[in-house]
């Protein structure tokens, strides 16, 4: 491995082979007045590719860094109503001062044209028109299309493989990171460009002092006062009515803002995330997070396929949210935001597995049924001041589900053919309020951070018959395991509840000074969980009695971690530095008095993180990343009573364990480069991880599949390094972008399954491929591609059973044969291999379109899964089986839609 990261160092720093030079100066006219946004670029003899470029401030000056072998290079400036000037200079640093004369630029015709790609110090903005094809209809559609812009499956928008911070509209961000709404509705014929705000730090008040290494997105529409929106209306069938309702309009103000969105359907989209938090935006906002319930109990789940969610998913969903961003002052200063959302969905899923247990060397059979029902309600309420002279945040946030699930579980082994019924109902209340503020105080910044989340959990899981359950025994004393019998016709039932109180405190003063911060920090973090369990089942003889405490919990678990820090940053033109050494005093404690049990610990630990970026010739960034992080469990790893988890199996902690610790190194690298001059795009890192714990989880699992899984006193390790690399470019000429990535990844870990170890080795592979093309009037093409091959071991998984291959492919292709007319043709493969099985499934769509040009109303006809695929097949690989199981898709179907703009 060393000698991987050697050769990747080696790679890493060739381009500081040639040393950097820069030049700057002053660009004036004849009569000695400054020439603002004058370009000025360096660009080698002979050759027509830029090396780097500036464009002057306001004074008329400039400043440009490149590198480049030759001893000569070529120093260009252009600027409006001036006659354009070339001269040589040397490859060296230099200040150069030029008078430009003035010559009148003529205009042929009264057209402008805007640059697909233009940069203006940390911001890149994209022309929306030179990325779309006439299929489009909202910024998403386009969004996927900009080099360097990825949008994941889950509407994650990427900036050179990062996540974004923040997504803003003309400037204001309504939706606090849950911007899948707008960027899945938002028409593209109401956005005039797309702006990416790189190292963007959102607090104005940290700007040019504590720098970020995230980017944020800006759209920027046509008009500064917007309605607008998008709306369809669909219905169909397949083996049943399908109904399909859109309904989102919007409105963009100077002085407020509003999203307002209604969506149902019951032929396979997932709406109810858009509402996810998919931005964070920066940690001195305070805290935010996607709320969850705390998610202990579970029926028996049928697997899901890797495939797009329109081929399986079966539901019935109603969404419903609202945004609200307004100014309450004159300044605009402060803003009151209010976020809404409801959902109610229910889905239906099956599947069908055959599982071979390569370490007891038996096969079973099972069956899934599910039915999920979600029904949650969330509000939030945020008071924001964000100005260059103060920060002010508070965000309260309420949630509250009425989830429940069903499931009927089939299993055929040795024993026969059993069959279960499974229940789990799971309520949760769930508050929180986050507050976070930065006063200024003299040449220094006082920042106070306050939260406090409160949740309770209640859960139910239900099983009958309970002789459903075979569950591995061993008597005390005893080496072998027995099964639990359980009285015919009996139910088994397990409850839990669970409260959670946490907080956090802290307050940090900052001092500037010639671009450095420095930042110390006292902060105090206090949670206490009560935890409380049962489980009830009536055996028959030779098993264990469940009246007995071993199958209760009545546990408290407290932590208090008072914390000192110092915050150390640097922010110059070239470099950014963010640092942290924090000192954390860990306290905690774990007692059950029902069970007589006491854990404690008390350590001090050093957590330094640190991130430094270079940028240089214009187009590069440089960066290294590193850190330790502390974890010492939680409840969830306390408790030393039994817990029904899942009917297939039982969850225990010993008592005699210490409190669980994890210490996690990391460090990366990584390269960037960006040349909007070019539309080239690409970055390449390596990473590595390494994580060790005192605890080892350690299983026992029957011949039928069902297990009891406990964790043992014992240091093991988790280690992981990986290298990517991915490069894309649009090119122009062809209206083409494409882009190819890769990335390997080599991950070792420990386990114990039936008393024997297992060392798991895995490397994994990933090739990527995106393809779109606009050349052609009468089609355009959307292609992407990923194949994957991966090898795994551990003594039981070895040879050609631990290699997999999978490919998979999505092609997309319209036709425009009339004006206003569209016929798509739709093409996604999945691909399966292990060992010298191999698992292909095909799906295709078709449709046609007819746009109302002048209403920009659009009706569509789709047949989907033409060739009425009921199943799709899947082979996987576990820690000691080999599974293959068969998955329920979406019948054939037809939907007949009317799309449309608000306006």
């Amino acid at each position: 491995m060393k000698k991987n990261i050697s050769l990747f160092l080696m790679l890493f720093f060739t381009v500081f082979t040639f040393a950097q030079k820069t030049v700057s100066g002053k660009i004036t006219d004849d009569d000695g007045v400054a020439i603002p946004s004058a370009s000025v670029t360096i660009e080698e003899p002979g050759k027509d590719a830029i090396l780097a470029y500036g464009i002057t401030n306001s004074k008329g000056e400039y400043k440009v860094t490149f590198t480049s072998p030759e001893p000569n290079v070529d120093l260009k400036v252009k600027a409006f109503n001036q006659k354009p000037l070339t001269k040589q200079v040397g490859n060296s640093d230099q200040v150069l001062n030029f008078k430009m004369q003035s010559e009148a630029t003529e205009i042929k015709e009264v057209q402008l044209k805007t640059k697909m790609i233009t940069a203006r110090g940390d911001t890149i903005s994209y022309d929306l028109k030179a990325f779309n094809s006439k299929n489009d209809r909202t910024l998403a559609d386009v969004m996927k299309k900009i080099p360097g812009i990825e949008v994941n499956t889950d509407g994650t928008i990427l900036y050179q493989g990062n996540a974004i911070n923040k997504f803003y509209v003309n400037g204001k961000d309504l939706m606090e990171g849950g911007y899948g709404t707008i960027n899945n509705s938002l028409p593209k014929d109401a956005v005039q460009k797309v702006e990416v705000l790189e190292n963007h730090q959102p607090v104005k008040i940290l700007q040019d002092k504590v720098p970020s290494d995230q980017a944020a997105i800006n759209i920027k529409l046509k008009n500064s006062v917007t309605m607008t929106g998008r709306g369809e209306v669909g219905t169909g069938f397949g083996d049943s009515w399908l109904w399909n309702v859109k309904l989102t309009p919007m409105f963009f103000g100077q002085k407020s803002q509003w999203v307002v969105n209604y969506k149902t359907n019951n032929m396979g989209e997932q709406v109810e995330n858009e509402g996810n938090i998919l931005a964070f935006g920066s940690g001195w906002e305070g805290k935010r997070s996607n709320i969850s319930q705390n998610n202990w109990l579970s029926v028996e789940n049928a697997e899901a396929p890797n495939l797009p969610v329109k081929r399986y998913l079966l539901n019935s969903v109603h969404y419903l949210s609202a945004n609200y961003l307004t100014n309450i002052d004159k300044k605009k200063e402060w803003e009151l935001k209010a976020n809404a959302n409801y959902t109610n969905n229910a889905v239906e899923r099956e599947s069908n597995s055959v599982t071979t247990d390569l370490q007891q060397g038996t096969q079973y059979n099972t069956r899934f049924l599910n039915n999920f029902y979600t029904d949650k309600l969330k509000g939030e309420l945020i008071f924001t001041k964000n100005a260059k002279k103060g920060f002010f945040k508070n965000t309260t946030t309420f949630s509250q589900f009425w989830n429940g699930d069903r499931a009927f579980a089939e299993r055929n082994d040795k024993i026969g053919y059993r069959f279960g019924n499974e229940v789990l109902q799971s309520p949760t209340t769930s508050f929180q309020n986050s507050l976070s503020t930065i006063i200024p105080w003299k040449e220094k910044m006082v920042n106070f951070k306050s939260y406090v989340s409160y949740q309770n959990d209640k859960q139910v899981l239900e099983i009958s018959p309970a002789s459903y359950l075979q569950f591995p025994y061993k008597e005390p004393g005893s080496k072998d395991f027995t099964t639990i019998k359980f009285t015919p016709g009996s139910n088994a039932l397990q409850s839990f509840r669970i409260k959670s109180l946490d907080t956090s405190h802290s307050a940090n003063i900052s001092f500037s000074t010639k671009g450095w911060t420095f930042t110390p920090q006292v902060g105090i973090d206090f949670s206490t969980d009560k935890l409380t369990t049962n489980f009830d089942g009536s055996t028959i003889s030779n098993s264990p009695d469940f009246s007995t405490p071993a199958y209760e919990n009545d546990l408290k678990f407290t932590r208090v971690n008072p914390s000192a820090s110092v915050g150390i940053n640097y922010k110059s033109e070239a470099w950014s530095l963010f640092s942290s050494f924090p000192v954390n005093f860990n306290n905690i404690k774990a007692e059950d008095e029902f069970r007589n049990v006491s854990k404690s610990l008390s350590k001090v630990t050093f957590t330094p993180n640190i991130f430094a970026q270079y940028s240089f010739a214009s187009f590069f960034k440089a960066s290294m990343s590193g850190g330790i992080n502390n974890n010492f469990g939680d409840i969830q790893t306390a408790y030393a009573g039994y817990i029904l988890t899942s009917p297939g199996g039982f969850n225990v902690m010993n008592p005699k364990n210490p409190i669980p610790q994890t210490t996690t190194k990391n460090a990366g690298v990584r390269l960037e480069y960006r040349n909007p001059l070019n539309n080239l795009f690409f970055n390449v890192g390596y990473r590595l991880s390494d994580a060790k714990n005192n605890l080892l989880a350690s299983s026992a699992v029957n011949e039928l599949g069902f297990s009891v899984i406990e964790y043992i006193e014992r240091e093991n390790k988790r280690t992981s390094n990986s290298y990517y690399a991915e490069i894309g470019k649009y090119f122009p000429k062809f209206k083409t972008n494409a882009s190819l990535s890769f990335s390997n990844t080599n991950s070792k870990s420990e386990s114990r399954r039936n008393e024997q170890d297992l060392n798991t080795k895995n490397d994994a592979n990933s090739l990527g491929f995106k393809f779109n093309n606009t050349y052609f009037s009468w089609m355009s093409v959307d292609f992407n591609m990923t194949k994957s091959w991966n090898k795994q071991s551990n003594g039981v998984i070895q040879n050609n059973l631990g290699k997999t291959e999978g490919y998979t492919h999505n092609l997309n292709v319209f036709f425009y044969p009339l004006e206003s007319h569209t016929i798509g043709f739709y093409w996604d493969q999945i691909n399966s291999k292990l060992g010298d099985t191999k698992l292909n499934n095909g799906f295709f769509d078709v449709s046609y379109q007819f746009s109302w040009t002048k209403k920009k109303v659009d009706f569509e006809l789709k047949w989907m899964n033409i060739a009425n695929r009921k199943v799709f097949e899947k082979i996987s690989v576990g820690d000691a089986t080999i599974i293959q199981t068969t998955m329920q898709l979406r019948p054939s179907q037809v939907m007949f839609s009317v799309k449309f703009n608000f306006k």
